[in-house]
């Protein structure tokens, strides 16, 4: 490991118990900034509701810690929306944002679009499958955006079990992205869950980066952000366990395949011959192929579409 990635660890790896609610709402109250809860949601009407109803009253009505929940809806068929929308948050369906530019399916679309439907300096991604969860996990990362003035991202770092075993989950992260940042972004290596969707971020940062559409924008905002403002304003916090749904092997072969073009891109912006990937289900006449494409599409930074600025400025 570099030397600068062990200093970083030591400099800018918290726990969240280093950082108490008081002192939190102290720094708010002096710096002024407004807190962003966003919650990009697809048919998680099973989970959405408790996360939203625990950030309420932890951070909203016990302590005024955050200012706003939105709940983005990317197409769901169930009853997410319902369920969020009782528990408290505000719903937004993905196609209602910036509607001149058609939406593609995505959790980097879903995020990008949901700057322009938030106020908050400082915006919270939180994934809407998360099963027990916390209000630490909001608190912890969104702490050090509070205290530090120098660190202008911050990521959740967790364990993550699989089933009954301990430290298993994260199968993508282990096996894709911690070898891609070791080997190419050596200074991201002491990231604990690079991929997490866990993080919080000054809006100031978001909306200089560019978003990759699906499943690459967990690395490609790290990646990007490194480039932009350097390791010592990228920072994590330990908030425990994390509990969530799990995808099966062929759902993460997609994501991992995601996950690789969005570092090839940024190593190169060169030109891939055949973004698309090939697996394989059993059928009635034995393994039959199915393809699917790679998401190689990226919204630009949202400092360049026109509402934005004009929504900033009013």
């Amino acid at each position: 490991m570099l030397k600068e990635v062990e200093r970083w660890l030591s400099t800018r790896s918290w726990s969240v118990t280093d950082r108490p609610l008081h002192q939190l709402m102290a720094a708010k109250r002096t710096t002024g900034s407004t807190v962003s809860v966003v919650l990009p949601a697809l048919n998680e009407e099973e989970t959405v509701g408790e996360i939203v109803a625990i950030i309420r009253h932890d951070l909203m009505q016990q302590v005024p810690l955050v200012d706003e929940i939105v709940v983005v809806d990317s197409g769901s068929t169930d009853r997410t929306s319902e369920v969020a929308a009782a528990a408290g948050a505000r719903v937004v369906h993905r196609d209602e944002i910036l509607p001149r530019i058609p939406t593609v399916p995505g959790k980097g679309e879903v995020l990008w679009r949901s700057l322009l439907v938030t106020s908050g300096d400082i915006v919270c991604f939180i994934d809407a499958d998360l099963k027990e969860f916390s209000s630490d996990f909001v608190s912890g990362i969104v702490g050090p955006l509070l205290t530090e003035p120098g660190v202008d991202l911050v990521k959740a770092m967790y364990d993550r079990p699989l089933g009954q075993a301990a430290g298993q989950g994260g199968r993508v992260t282990e096996l894709m992205a911690r070898p891609l940042l070791n080997m190419h972004w050596p200074q991201l290596a002491g990231f604990v869950q690079p991929l997490g969707g866990e993080y919080a971020a000054r809006r100031s940062l978001l909306e200089q980066l560019p978003f990759p559409v699906g499943y690459g924008v967990e690395l490609g905002m790290l990646v990007d952000a490194l480039h932009l403002v350097g390791l010592d304003a990228l920072a994590q916090v330990d908030v425990g366990v994390r509990k969530h749904r799990h995808q099966d092997g062929q759902a993460l072969g997609r994501m991992a395949a995601a996950i690789y073009r969005t570092a090839q891109l940024r190593l190169a912006r060169g030109h891939m011959i055949r973004p698309s990937l090939t697996q394989f289900e059993r059928g009635e006449d034995g393994f039959e192929p199915r393809t699917h494409s790679v998401d190689t599409e990226e919204r630009p930074p949202m400092s360049e579409i026109t509402e934005y600025v004009k929504r900033r400025a009013a």
